[in-house]
Parts: C-alpha cells; structure tokens; sequence
C-alpha cells in the first residue's frame, strides 16, 4: 500500500512540472502515473549499471555527472513513452532536479503521517 501511494504522489509530483516546465508535457493523469513507474523502474535497473559505468567521471566532477545519468534515464521514459515529451536535455536536468526535490517534500509529508 505504501508503494502505491508513493507512486502516485511521484505522478503528482510529474503532473505538477508538467504544468511548471513548458518543455515538458504529460497528456494525462494515467500517463504520469507510468511516468512514475517507468522511472522507478529505470531507476532500479539502468541506473546503477550507468553510475558504474560513469565512475571515473562521477568522481572527477565530484557528482555533478549524475545530473546528467539523471536527465538520461528521463529521456529514457520520454521515448518509451507515448504521451510523456521533454524537449532537450537541459529542461531533463532540470526536471530532473525539480522532481527530486518535490518528491523529497511530498514523501517527508507522508512520514510525518505515519506517526
């Protein structure tokens, strides 16, 4: 149940930048909804080989490189997609930065409910 509700407080969190960034585009609530999915899931799987992969340069630039693996796996799900567009790779960093930091906010308010 948990992880249900987080995936859609991630949908939400992707409706809402959608609305925010105009180069970002989600057709409709179920397609953030897969949104969300997808990207939980290419995070899961595809994330950790390309941080492995990207080692050396993560170091070198002190971390900022996984900016850019971030923005990567977002155009990931914008091409496996249909309904879910991003325009260029600065506006996935962007998006990039701006859901992790809702997605922080919207699941700390789901921790203070718990208690």
């Amino acid at each position: 149940m948990k992880l249900i509700l987080k995936l859609l407080l991630n949908a939400l969190a992707v409706v809402l930048l959608s609305k925010l960034l105009s180069g970002v585009n989600v057709d409709s609530y179920l397609t953030a909804t897969i949104v969300a999915l997808v990207l939980a899931i290419l995070n899961l799987f595809v994330k950790p080989i390309l941080v492995l992969l990207t080692l050396p340069v993560t170091v070198v630039t002190f971390g900022i490189f996984l900016l850019f693996i971030n923005a990567f796996i977002i155009l990931i799900a914008d091409k496996l997609i249909e309904g879910f567009s991003v325009s260029s790779v600065w506006i996935a960093i962007l998006f990039s930065i701006l859901l992790s930091i809702l997605q922080s906010i919207l699941h700390s308010l789901l921790k203070d409910d718990e208690k």
